[in-house]
């Protein structure tokens, strides 16, 4: 049984409504703008979550499931709302309020990840109710769509970048734009790691909690990293595990994402061809050639799915970049690339295309996947609601996860080149990352021209998320990372100025909470009671001993 957790004040009592206002109004500025005149938050800082067991046949009987409204746009916060899904796992012993994550992406959704994940966490039960959410746009939470009826991944060109034809390929990346925009709705145009920061604040707030405890993965460490910025005094124990960077350009972070995953790549097939069960073989060097043989057989000659759509190269490409992200799923990846290589049978590898960067698998392996939209592969996307309200899990569009990834990336990319500039860079990039994977290069590069044809991101998070004063922040970075290499922890770091503490973990694998016993305890001991090892410290890889 769990136990209840203790009565905690929403808000220190003021002596009048009129002072209550004020104070809730300032609750909600973000630390950049405090100075100027802004728009009254009040009625979203006043809010307290209705938590009741989650919907839902594959959910948790002790996972407990609420809302928060926030605005539209906050900057007219009368022009429309939206309303954000929550879950939590109530503390178990003595609480001091919530830890709240996200699980990385962009564009994975909360709920259903700590739904099948949850038992990774209950340590942190200890001491907080353990909360995470849909961001805006993103699962319940008024999901984006690009239209595809329940395919994997967005529309994407089918054209090589940078092989010729280039105004038929910007025609392309234009209509994929204007698509999306047509099936996601009002939220396309607010949405972002800015505002989802905000978002982070009212959810705080409703939480009845002063300041912001949280573990962020991935592209949860971006978010972390913008919350830092926009609400410095509010900043409690943050976490961040395979850290993104603030700096580099989408083209830069593309190769950067090639060569690390060309690294994983070699390290699998290094493991598989010393298996006779390995579909490409036990010869090392010409197994790398039947990946890439595979790959491009694939792009001439799609094969059918169940669902009545073709499964590509670049399918593919995007499977394995999901499937190598940690040691833990190299066996289930053989397996389905047997399957696919004996049999034609693409349905195993399906369950690795995600298109999204985000928390692995754990160590202790869910029972059970809760996905939303799982078994809509065959349906048409959700049209948006109205008004803003949750959506039903089952209505989740397939392809939600990939849109998102691809609208708050661009939303947070100030860089959008002109057709010219675009076409000429598109030339010079396409040897730098065929160079920096034969196999990931065409596919990072595709994802890099995607947001071409819609509004130019903000420039908030390069310009301004540094040197914040804020307390102490753990920021994990794993040596064999292939999504968010090392150096960018070491770079973020620095940025974000002496508030900012390295756990250096030797390991190999995207993040280190999910892999890493030493770095498991050490984020948990960050969160739970405030301690840090001298000068962040350090963990080395886990032996055999451990990941079994």
């Amino acid at each position: 049984m769990l136990a209840m957790l203790s009565t905690r004040p929403f808000v220190r009592r003021c002596a009048g409504a009129s002072a209550l206002a004020l104070a809730l109004l300032g609750a909600g500025l973000p630390a950049a703008a405090a100075g100027r005149p802004q728009p009254d938050l009040t009625r979203f800082y006043q809010q307290r979550p209705a938590w009741a067991a989650c919907p839902g046949p594959d959910m948790p009987e002790d996972l407990e499931c609420a809302k928060v409204t926030v605005p539209l746009d906050y900057a007219r916060p009368d022009a429309g709302t939206l309303d954000l899904a929550l879950a939590r796992y109530r503390a178990t012993g003595p609480s001091h309020g919530s830890v709240v994550l996200n699980f990385g992406g962009p564009g994975g959704a909360g709920v259903p990840q700590l739904a099948a994940e949850g038992r990774q966490f209950m340590d942190l039960t200890n001491g907080y109710d353990v909360v995470t959410f849909d961001p805006r746009g993103v699962g319940r939470s008024s999901p984006v769509s690009c239209g595809e009826g329940g395919v994997a991944v967005p529309a994407v060109p089918r054209q090589d970048p940078g092989a010729g034809q280039p105004q038929a390929l910007l025609r392309q990346l234009r209509q994929v734009a204007e698509e999306c925009a047509r099936n996601s709705g009002p939220v396309l145009a607010h949405i972002g790691t800015v505002n989802a920061s905000r978002d982070l604040d009212v959810i705080r707030q409703a939480l009845g909690d002063k300041k912001l405890d949280y573990l962020g993965f991935s592209y949860g460490s971006r978010l972390g990293a913008v919350y830092a910025a926009q609400f410095p005094d509010r900043v409690g124990r943050l976490a961040l595990d395979g850290v993104d960077t603030l700096t580099e350009s989408p083209a830069e972070q593309g190769l950067a994402g090639a060569e690390g995953q060309q690294q994983a790549l070699d390290d699998f097939l290094d493991w598989c061809t010393t298996d006779v069960g390995c579909p490409f073989g036990q010869d090392r060097r010409r197994a790398g050639d039947e990946v890439l043989r595979l790959v491009r057989s694939l792009d001439r000659d799609p094969v059918p799915t169940d669902f009545g759509a073709s499964f590509t190269g670049q399918d593919l490409v995007g499977a394995l970049a999901q499937g190598l992200y940690s040691k833990r799923t190299w066996p289930p990846l053989e397996r389905a690339l047997a399957s696919l290589v004996e049999d034609g049978d693409t349905r195993r590898l399906l369950g690795f295309a995600t298109g999204g960067i985000g928390l692995p698998h754990s160590r202790y392996g869910a029972d059970h996947t809760v996905r939303y939209g799982a078994d809509r592969a065959g349906a048409s996307p959700v049209r948006h609601r109205e008004d803003g309200g949750l959506v039903d899990a089952a209505d989740v569009p397939a392809d939600n996860l990939p849109a998102a990834l691809l609208a708050i990336n661009c939303a947070d990319d100030p860089d959008r080149p002109d057709a010219a500039r675009l076409t000429e860079e598109t030339k010079t990039l396409r040897a730098a990352y065929d160079h920096a994977s034969p196999v990931f290069g065409r596919y990072r590069l595709t994802q890099l021209l995607l947001c071409y044809g819609r509004p130019k991101g903000t420039d908030f998070i390069r310009e301004r998320v540094k040197d914040v004063h804020t307390a102490k922040m753990l920021l994990v970075g794993t040596r064999g990372d292939p999504a968010t290499p090392y150096r960018w922890t070491v770079e973020t770091a620095r940025r974000l100025g002496s508030s900012a503490v390295v756990l250096d973990n030797k390991g190999e694998g995207h993040t280190g909470y999910s892999s890493s016993m030493c770095v498991h305890h050490t984020v948990n001991d960050f969160l739970l009671y405030g301690t840090l090892p001298s000068g962040g410290g350090s963990c080395p890889a886990d032996g055999p001993e451990d990941a079994a």
